[in-house]
């Protein structure tokens, strides 16, 4: 009968207690780092002689605070084991594979045990895609009344988490396809029977359409940022607008004052009026009120 052993944030001792015989040095030296190191794994899954090694990263987002983390999670698979390792990054709530585990059958070969694992990373992947999607819709929504740099803070962040994504993702459904495409053999005999190749193909169905999905998410974004882009330039217009109002309606008294101001008494009849000083201020308001009336016609103002 098939185990599943599955490890969550073990020690070294603890993990060497429970691993197979014969583990290469290099799986080992990524089984023993720690989340989130410096060289950050690339999913993964490899034949190792007597054992299969995988990296798979699973994507968790957090809605309410506007963020994506990693858990990684790496597995060595033989004919009677499959070894779960889940490392959690600092500060985040551990992954527990245990409904995962739950949801096998008693009969179920470590392949199928690993299919219903990387079934349910790919579920992960599908659900961050549609929160995203979310994120997206809403964020477009308050394109009209939140300030342009918010809203080009968060398009430059989700730029980002997109990409991180896709350099996860595409790396995940990649080695889902090397099981599918070809026969794994350990110890001469097939890892992967064709029941579990089969089912195999459904989870890389799921990965195919998230990698879909991002690239919908995408244009999704870039047309919100098309969107900000419009509204400041139909912004940057408006306000134009009002200035060049505000010069054309302040030209007319600039040139009554003008004319006036010159020092000229002969032919100026308006100078000897009693009520030549009433007079200027009258054609300054009536041809003020004029223009204002003219380009609010025009729906200029």
């Amino acid at each position: 009968m098939a185990e599943w052993i599955d490890l969550i944030d073990p020690t070294p001792e603890e993990l060497r207690a429970k691993l197979p015989a014969g583990i290469h040095e290099s799986a080992l030296t990524l089984l023993e780092a720690p989340p989130q190191h410096a060289d950050e794994p690339r999913p993964t899954l490899q034949a190792h002689g007597d054992y299969v090694f995988g990296v798979f990263l699973l994507a968790i987002a957090v809605p309410n605070e506007d963020r994506v983390f990693y858990q990684e999670v790496d597995v060595v698979l033989t004919h009677d084991v499959l070894l779960t390792v889940s490392k959690t990054p600092p500060g985040e709530a551990p992954y527990d594979p245990r409904p995962v585990r739950e949801s096998c059958h008693p009969d179920d070969e470590p392949g199928m045990m690993l299919y219903r694992l990387v079934d349910d990373i790919a579920e992960h992947y599908l659900d961050l895609v549609d929160a995203l999607d979310d994120e997206i819709d809403e964020l477009e929504d308050t394109v009209e009344t939140t300030p342009a740099t918010e809203i080009r803070n968060r398009i430059g962040e989700l730029r980002h988490d997109l990409l991180h994504i896709r350099r996860t993702l595409a790396p995940t459904r990649d080695a889902v396809r090397h099981i599918v495409d070809n026969v794994i053999e350990v110890r001469g005999n097939e890892l992967f029977p064709r029941d579990v190749e089969i089912a195999f193909n459904s989870a890389y169905d799921k990965l195919m359409r998230a990698v879909d999905g991002l690239e919908l998410s995408r244009d999704l974004l870039a047309g919100v940022r098309d969107y900000l882009q419009a509204k400041v330039a139909n912004d940057q217009n408006e306000v134009m607008k009002k200035l060049t109002v505000i010069a054309s309606v302040l030209l007319v008294p600039t040139f009554i004052v003008g004319l006036y101001g010159q020092n000229f008494r002969h032919h100026f009849p308006e100078l000897g009026w009693r009520l030549g000083y009433a007079w200027s201020w009258g054609l300054i308001l009536v041809t003020t009120f004029l223009q204002l009336w003219y380009y609010r016609r025009k729906k200029w103002i």
